[in-house]
């Protein structure tokens, strides 16, 4: 089944104590349509400059990543540069270039308007909410991404968007802001009462935390002696998450369960290299070991 996701396709300079590279090829729909691209096919709606090369999409090629939403506009890709402290919990923006995605206003491909699963990736709440508008009927799943920008700029606008989505993924920061809660039990409480029926708190290097009507469900971080650059990570969690939850079509409890692991492996593949590089050569079978290791990792007797 399906996949649609809407956000941005952008380049990046990344600086981390591992290394330095000069326009990465990222942005959240970038690293959530490939990681998705392992288990359901997926339909990417984003907007590029002409500085977007073919060899640039390369990364899209041979993966089940239908393109004709990929709007193509004079001038230049959005282009964010950052750095990364010594253990890459904090990092500092260097650059924000928003270029053509300034004029970005998602139009739907007739043939993606059918859509049962959707992912919003970080970009306008009305935005994001025209995404949906645009989507016949009722998705079976609809996710979102945000963040602090959002949250403290268009408050009431997020709050109308979240009324329309069953599940929201943002990190422990912005759950706090949004919920006005240090709890995260109670934010999520909070949460649900704007509409979402599921909330999963993205924690970095302490994994994840899915909460929904029905409990609580933790995943660990992957222990990796040297990751090497975090960028894209929440994103590509959220696509093996949303990925796996498309491929096999059920958002019962112990689907969920497993969807967070499978998340929380391909969040650990994407940070140990630059950019897309590990996404771009990884291989399912290798997916599949990870899995099972993050089996043993939480697995244990009474």
């Amino acid at each position: 089944m399906s996949l649609l996701v809407v956000g941005s396709v952008a380049f990046d300079s990344l600086e981390s104590p591992y290394g330095k590279v000069e326009r990465a090829l990222g942005g959240a729909a970038t690293y959530f349509a490939v990681a998705a691209s392992f288990f359901a096919p997926v339909n990417l709606v984003a907007i590029v400059g002409d500085d977007f090369t073919e060899r640039d999409a390369e990364i899209f090629r041979g993966r089940h990543i239908d393109l004709d939403g990929l709007e193509r506009a004079p001038g230049k890709t959005f282009f964010w540069a950052g750095r990364y402290s010594e253990n890459l919990n904090e990092r500092v923006t260097l650059a924000t270039e928003l270029n053509v995605f300034a004029q970005f206003r998602p139009r739907l491909p007739e043939k993606y308007r059918a859509a049962k699963h959707v992912f919003l990736a970080n970009i306008a709440p009305d935005l994001q909410r025209s995404v949906l508008q645009q989507v016949k009927g009722k998705p079976k799943l609809a996710a979102l991404d945000t963040m602090n920008y959002w949250i403290a700029r268009t408050n009431s606008e997020l709050r109308e968007t979240l009324r329309h989505v069953d599940i929201l993924m943002i990190n422990d920061a912005e759950t706090r802001q949004l919920s006005n809660e240090h709890n995260l039990l109670r934010a999520a409480r909070h949460i649900f009462k704007m509409g979402p029926s599921i909330l999963v708190v993205k924690r970095g290097e302490y994994g994840a935390m899915m909460v929904g009507r029905s409990g609580v469900f933790c995943v660990p971080a992957f222990p990796l002696e040297e990751p090497h650059d975090p960028t894209g990570a929440g994103d590509s969690f959220a696509g093996g998450f949303m990925g796996y939850l498309a491929r096999w079509g059920k958002h019962g409890d112990s689907a969920l369960r497993r969807a967070m692991v499978y998340g929380s492996v391909m969040g650990s593949f994407a940070v140990e290299c630059f950019g897309l590089e590990r996404l771009r050569t990884l291989k399912m079978r290798e997916i599949t070991a990870r899995a099972r290791h993050f089996a043993k990792l939480t697995q244990f007797r009474l």
